[in-house]
């Protein structure tokens, strides 16, 4: 049966590469954290739960603590897990072209090569992929202040997909307005 301890359940979530990177002191406040969370929703600890959990639990003790420190949670986040996420995911026929240089508040990159636009192109299905496409508004358009820009899509005739994340010092509404994505 798997264990509800902090440490497994981080080392289950999509954060096991960038938790090391952390201050062991942030490293200790999360697990604090964590051992609260496992205690508040206990009735959800079972083993159909634990890879769920894992992710869920994780999640909130790293941003609840990593934002009472006053560190940004997402964009810098994202700035490692993304790229090693699509390394990891992709095989032939994608393309990205990573953007290294963006400043502490932005984070961009773009797909140049997709696989979705090339199957589903040639057989003149192209918005089944449009249809994908949306995936990214839906994952990425309601983060915690952050603010996702995307104009255009390989599936949706543009020469490549644009990922910007912009980051903000407020949530929304308190001060911006959420981009209207495509």
């Amino acid at each position: 049966m798997k264990v509800y301890k902090p440490e497994a359940l981080v080392a289950n979530s999509r954060y096991r590469n960038y938790f090391p990177g952390l201050s062991k002191d942030i490293q200790e406040k999360i697990y604090s954290r964590m051992e609260e969370l496992i205690e508040e929703e206990k009735e959800y600890c079972d083993k159909g739960n634990y890879s769920h959990m894992a992710q869920i639990l994780t999640s909130i003790a790293m941003y609840e603590v990593l934002q009472k420190d006053g560190k940004s949670f997402f964009l810098p986040l994202m700035k490692k897990v993304v790229p090693f996420g699509f390394k990891k995911g992709s095989g032939y026929g994608w393309r990205y072209t990573w953007h290294k240089e963006d400043a502490k508040d932005r984070f961009h990159f773009e797909c140049n090569e997709c696989i979705y636009e090339k199957i589903l192109g040639k057989r003149g299905l192209i918005k089944l992929g449009a249809m994908c496409c949306h995936a990214d508004i839906i994952n990425y358009g309601s983060l915690p202040y952050t603010d996702f820009v995307r104009t255009k899509t390989l599936c949706q005739g543009g020469d490549l997909c644009d990922f910007l994340f912009i980051r903000h010092e407020s949530d929304a509404g308190e001060g911006w307005e959420r981009s209207s994505s495509i």
